[in-house]
């Protein structure tokens, strides 16, 4: 299939692994393993399945994510993303309908890798995938007020506002323990990493207070009392179904396969930047696809790359797939020691570790920041975002899409795609004797969310190859969120290897957006010129002071 499908796991084999990153990523493996345990029994009890599944998705698709991925240190499993969809797939069609509708996204998936579809990452613009992302974090934390307040209500309305409504009439039955509980938990696992960062607050969270409450005998609603016991084996299932039902679950398919596509690209592209090195995203996308095939067979639930756990693999010393294969084979061995002990956990303990979860993946911050840019940008966040909210995540993603296509489309009508007055764009500029040291890289035309990774990855390349990289801007119309949050990264991961930048013939409307969002002060206003000649000049100043 060639190296473009090959999985990373294979190709260090054949260059070699040092026994030292061996014991590295055998140590990495088993503190994500820890990691994961808490997370996984959460994520499952949100999705509206029994924990076990949960923690069986970790093991056998965070196995074969590792496996057969095109990252190096990408762990799989679980995540907060699937929450609504799982959830609302479970009700709507049941278990059977969840594996149908999984083993099918597990089919897109790999057909994406297959056509080399691992680029479509690119064409998801920033503030959509905030948009959705922040919308699910609302929902996620909208389902876990019930625990997390200890109400005793039976069945809980899938509408947002009816949600609430519910909440607001039933709030004087709320267990005092179980709101304790749930500060208890948020406090622990927000306040730990003061001690360590090694391993996150909620396993320290889930331990301290599920011994306390069974030590202080606190009656509160526990795993046991709401699921009964947790099985420790794992058993094939085969699903039952009608073949001529089976359009029913092509728009949830279609939904977790974009969504753990993306999820998955994202991760892996973060894990690149914390490693200096770079994935095969559709050889990613194949293992994710799968992974989703197989997984679904043993009780588990659809799974992606998960970015938390990819960090904290990274962190703990993580550099190879190895690490990734150890933490499911940790959690695996956890399960089949531990898992009497797990249902003890109280309900709003999850509830609070969920919330916290919520919170991370809010991404507030750029949701603030895109609300200060561009007029389009806006209506592509708030749209997604309410529909995310309160209608389904599948038509956000798909309206958010063609709304981002439309709204560029229109953008473009109102400037225009001509050169600007006087300059002629089919002119080749002639850089062959410029200093040593300083190079040039030339942006033609609107730097939006299309185009943003390609630029990025180009001026990436360039500059660090050189301690000056002049930027000329002057055939760029307009920038966009995304653009601009692909920039910042691409100008941190520069300055950190020490280049320095320098932007030249920036107009009036893109500078004001580099003002707003703050990559002015990044890379410094004297450093910002109106004409190339000026940028050059500076340079030269510049270089004869770097070491």
């Amino acid at each position: 299939m060639g190296k473009i499908f090959e999985p990373k796991f294979f190709s260090l084999l054949k260059s070699g692994i040092s026994k030292e990153q061996l014991v590295s990523d055998i140590f990495a493996g088993i503190v994500v393993g820890i990691v994961a345990l808490p997370l996984a029994i959460a994520f499952g009890v949100a999705s509206g399945v029994s924990p076990e599944k949960g923690i069986i998705t970790a093991v056998i698709a965070g196995f074969l994510i590792s496996f057969l991925g095109g990252s190096r240190v990408q762990i799989g499993g679980p995540t907060g993303a699937f929450i609504v969809i799982v959830y609302a797939i479970v009700e709507k069609y049941g278990i059977d309908g969840l594996i149908i509708s999984t083993v099918m996204s597990g089919i897109i998936l790999v057909i994406f890798g297959l056509l080399r579809l691992g680029t479509l990452l690119k064409y998801f613009p920033h503030p959509l995938i905030v948009g959705f992302t922040s919308g699910i974090a609302v929902v996620i934390f909208s389902t876990q007020i019930k625990d997390a307040l200890g109400l005793n209500i039976e069945k809980l309305p899938s509408e947002f506002f009816e949600k609430w409504v519910v909440y607001f009439s039933n709030v004087q039955e709320s267990n005092l323990f179980a709101i304790a509980i749930t500060i208890a938990t948020i406090l622990i696992t927000l306040y730990s990493k003061k001690i360590t960062t090694k391993i996150p607050g909620s396993f320290f969270a889930i331990i301290f207070v599920t011994l306390f409450v069974q030590v202080a005998n606190i009656e509160v609603t526990t795993i046991e009392s709401f699921f009964g016991e947790i099985h420790s084996d794992i058993n094939f299932v085969i699903p039952s179904f009608d073949f001529s039902n089976l359009h029913m679950y092509i728009a949830p398919a279609l939904t977790i396969a974009l969504l753990g596509g993306v999820e998955s690209l994202l991760s892996a592209v973060v894990a690149d930047g914390m490693i200096g090195a770079n994935h095969r995203s559709n050889t990613e996308l194949i293992a994710q696809g799968i992974a989703n095939i197989v997984t679904p067979f043993f009780g588990g639930i659809p799974a992606t790359g998960a970015i938390a756990r990819t960090a904290t693999n990274v962190k703990n010393g993580g550099r190879t797939p190895i690490a990734g294969m150890v933490h499911a084979i940790t959690l695996l061995l956890i399960m089949l020691v531990f898992a009497s002990y797990a249902k003890l956990i109280p309900m709003a303990c999850l509830a609070g570790i969920l919330i916290v979860v919520s919170y991370n993946m809010s991404e507030w911050r750029s949701f603030v920041s895109i609300l200060r840019g561009s007029p389009f940008d806006i209506i592509v966040l708030l749209s997604t975002f309410l529909l995310t909210v309160f209608v389904d995540l599948t038509v956000a993603i798909e309206i958010g899409v063609v709304l981002s296509s439309l709204l560029f489309m229109k953008r473009m009508a109102d400037i225009g795609i001509t050169a600007p007055i006087g300059v002629d764009s089919d002119v080749l500029e002639d850089y062959s004797n410029l200093p040593d040291g300083i190079s040039v890289y030339e942006i033609s035309g609107p730097l939006f969310f299309a185009s943003a990774k390609q630029y990025s990855e180009v001026i990436k390349n360039i500059g660090l190859k050189n301690k000056i990289l002049i930027i000329r801007m002057r055939h760029v119309p307009f920038v966009d969120s995304t653009a601009l949050h692909n920039f910042e990264e691409t100008i941190k991961t520069l300055q950190k290897s020490g280049v320095k930048l320098l932007l030249s013939g920036v107009n009036s409307s893109v500078l004001q957006d580099l003002k707003k969002y703050k990559i002015t002060s990044l890379i410094g206003e004297e450093n910002i010129l109106d004409s190339f000649d000026k940028a050059l000049k500076h340079a030269k100043e510049v270089i004869v002071t770097l070491p």
